[in-house]
């Protein structure tokens, strides 16, 4: 795979994700948080196996093991998505937590001990600033439960960003990545019996919802995301998930009547402008 060909597959899969907002918000109408979770990736693990089943005969352990990791990280991720969802709107958590790439070069230097580019850190203040407009502005001069958790999911989400990167470059990245999204499963699956009362959907629209997650969001996004990266760097990636809060707040106006207001607005634009500046920084410089 060429670089270009791994730039436009993240592209792809981060746009098909950002179609998760929409559907979640609708699923979780009825069904509570890990239930949703579990089937959802659950029933995309299926998928996989009976499209791709070959693919993860004679497993070493040590991919497993990885693939347990990136799998934790992220049904960490979307447990605090979800709950951010039940408590703010589509846009807002979109953006927030897609801040996370803000956190990824930040994370990065600490690891290598090498102090950031000051495109890094402009762009960091830039994002903050905008996480400001977008959360204190429309809360009234507070920052909501629903914005922590939101920022919560942003910090898990950049770390989970970080490891996928190393995993990606020394494992078979499609491997890995259907074993993430089957212990998404389980682990979603146990911590449903143990703290919810699950069930499958009920009715059409349930179904409708929870199959556009299993096959879109996904079959799709979660799985081939560690392939795209394995060509991708960890910064770069940063600057692709900002079509997601672009196509999630743009689904979230069409489908659920949801509006920024001008703090919104204005945050939005500042936390895009801070995730492209580190973005670009590497490229650049």
């Amino acid at each position: 795979m060429t670089k270009k060909q791994a730039e436009f597959l993240l592209a792809s899969v981060i746009i098909a994700r950002s179609t998760g907002y929409l559907f979640t918000k609708i699923a979780m109408e009825g069904l509570q948080t890990f239930n949703l979770l579990a089937l959802r990736f659950i029933f995309a693990f299926l998928l996989l196996v009976i499209l791709f089943g070959h693919k993860i005969k004679g497993l070493h352990m040590q991919t497993v093991i990885r693939g347990m990791i990136i799998g934790g990280l992220y049904t960490a991720v979307m447990a605090a998505e979800l709950y951010g969802l039940q408590m703010t709107d589509t846009a807002t958590i979109s953006f927030l937590e897609n801040a996370a790439i803000v956190f990824v070069p930040l994370f990065e230097a600490v690891l290598y001990r090498k102090l950031p580019k000051p495109k890094v850190l402009i762009g960091t203040c830039v994002a903050f600033v905008g996480i400001g407009c977008l959360t204190i502005g429309r809360n009234g001069g507070t920052i909501s439960i629903g914005c922590l958790v939101c920022l919560l999911s942003a910090v898990l989400y950049a770390i989970a960003i970080i490891v996928t990167d190393r995993f990606a470059r020394n494992d078979d990245a499609f491997v890995l990545g259907i074993l993430q999204v089957g212990f998404m499963g389980i682990f979603s699956t146990f911590l449903t019996f143990a703290i919810e009362n699950p069930r499958l959907p009920v009715g059409t629209k349930e179904w409708i919802m929870v199959l556009l997650l299993v096959i879109i969001c996904s079959g799709f996004g979660f799985t081939l995301q560690p392939l795209a990266q394995k060509y991708v760097s960890a910064e770069r990636t940063g600057m692709f998930c900002a079509l997601n809060p672009l196509a999630a707040t743009v689904l979230g106006g069409i489908f659920l009547q949801e509006r920024l207001g001008v703090y919104g607005v204005v945050g939005c634009v500042l936390i895009l402008m801070g995730i492209v500046l580190p973005s670009c920084s590497k490229r650049k410089g």
